[in-house]
């Protein structure tokens, strides 16, 4: 079943992240997604995640997409101007990318090429205003596409807001619905309570959230998660759990399976789970959730 329809059906929908390689052969990625293919709904593949220079997320759908996997392109402000976007979208059409998530990026100060020069010739609104409009048969510049694509639009949702700032994101959010987006993906969520406030204030009948899963690799990137990432909370209970743990990887994968389950007990519409890396330990996670 497609996700689009299952989105649409109501039905709890799961996402994996799939890193592609810093390098020209795809077959590790590859072989990787076919482990869970049948576990999960489809693969967003990250455009350069935390600006570390990689096989771009169009490449990495498309190898996905020609081995038989719903590939779900990011679309990344940062990197490219308007006209190389609106190109990468109607290449990934053509190839039979048929959802995209749209984002603004992380700071290439942070990355592995930190001298390297930012674009965001396109915020993340104007950008969902191109997808829009090339969905509708023109570019941005008004002229006529020989053909349209159609995509499954997603962006994200800082979930964990409060205050004023949970009050723009809720207008946020409405703008892009209008934009044509179906689906949001959280930060990555470690205690759901946190979700409360946000939660509190939309239709989820009518507004697709699907949670981030993050897979904790050791209870040192858990205290470093908690104490210097924004809206992001993680439970002195779970660092004691994987301190304690007499198999520390193990233990982070149960995490990571009841976040999701928890997740699905909540009523919300599906999960990312991303591995950052320890993609070999998707299956187990997802088994262990069925």
């Amino acid at each position: 079943m497609q996700l689009n329809q299952k989105l649409a059906e109501g039905k709890f929908v799961i996402l994996a992240e799939m890193e592609p390689p810093k390098g020209a052969d795809p077959g590790v990625m590859v072989r990787q997604a076919r482990r869970v293919k049948e576990l999960v709904d489809g693969f967003l593949v990250p455009e350069m995640n935390k600006a570390v220079m990689r096989m771009s997320s169009l490449g990495g759908a498309v190898v996905l997409q020609q081995n038989g996997m719903q590939a779900l392109m990011q679309v990344c402000c940062r990197d490219r101007n308007r006209i190389a976007l609106q190109a990468d979208l109607l290449a990934a059409s053509a190839c039979g990318v048929q959802a995209v998530m749209a984002v603004r990026g992380e700071d290439v100060r942070f990355g592995d090429h930190p001298d390297a020069k930012a674009v965001y010739d396109l915020d993340e609104m104007t950008l969902l205003d191109a997808i829009q409009k090339m969905q509708q048969g023109k570019d941005l510049a008004g002229v006529d596409l020989m053909s349209a694509p159609r995509f499954l639009v997603g962006t994200s949702v800082n979930a964990a807001a409060r205050g004023e700032p949970l009050e723009h994101e809720l207008e946020a959010m409405a703008e892009k619905r209008k934009k044509g987006v179906s689906f949001w993906v959280t930060p990555p969520v470690f205690d759901l309570d946190a979700f409360g406030p946000f939660m509190n204030r939309i239709d989820r009948s009518k507004t697709p959230i699907l949670p981030n899963v993050l897979l904790l690799k050791s209870a040192g990137m858990a205290r470093y998660m908690a104490r210097n990432l924004e809206n992001i909370s993680i439970p002195d209970s779970i660092i004691f759990r994987i301190q304690s743990a007499p198999d520390r990887v193990q233990e982070c994968i149960r995490i990571a399976a009841e976040t999701i389950s928890a997740i699905k007990a909540k009523g919300f519409a599906g999960v990312l789970l991303s591995t950052i890396g320890w993609e070999d330990k998707l299956p187990d996670i997802l088994e262990q959730v069925r």
